[in-house]
């Protein structure tokens, strides 16, 4: 992926840069979880590997790019809403940090996090209404 720098020479960006920009985009949503985690990715980071394009698939030539997110959604959220926001705001990173005319990002959303505090509360909750005599 090239930008092009016509006084100076050329400037180009790896796909991974590309991905790790959008993928922080995408987290900086109210409503985003993670990125999705992969068989490769999921095992690679219980190693300690941080994987920042994790939840990315990018089609990119040297002025355009298309963009695939691959998420998980907060239990609750609104997800069209919550998909809007991280579309402009992907959109809206990447071509300010890069240059690149984004033409999509595609949405996928793969889980839904249901918090652990819920979890928790809803079993105290039935455990502390039954009473043993």
């Amino acid at each position: 992926m090239n930008t092009s720098i016509e006084d100076y020479g050329s400037l180009s960006f790896s796909e991974d840069v590309v991905a790790t920009i959008a993928g922080k985009a995408a987290v900086e949503i109210d409503g985003v979880s993670k990125m999705y985690n992969n068989l490769s990715t999921g095992i690679a980071e219980l190693f300690g590997k941080k994987i920042p394009t994790r939840g990315v698939k990018i089609e990119a030539d040297h002025e355009q790019a298309v963009l695939d997110l691959f998420l998980v959604v907060d239990y609750g959220a609104q997800v069209p809403s919550v998909a809007d926001r991280v579309q402009a705001n992907v959109k809206k990173a990447v071509e300010l940090m890069t240059g690149l005319d984004v033409i999509t990002v595609n949405i996928h959303v793969q889980g839904v996090a249901v918090k652990e505090e819920n979890v928790t509360d809803s079993k105290t909750k039935k455990s502390s209404s039954k009473k043993r005599i």
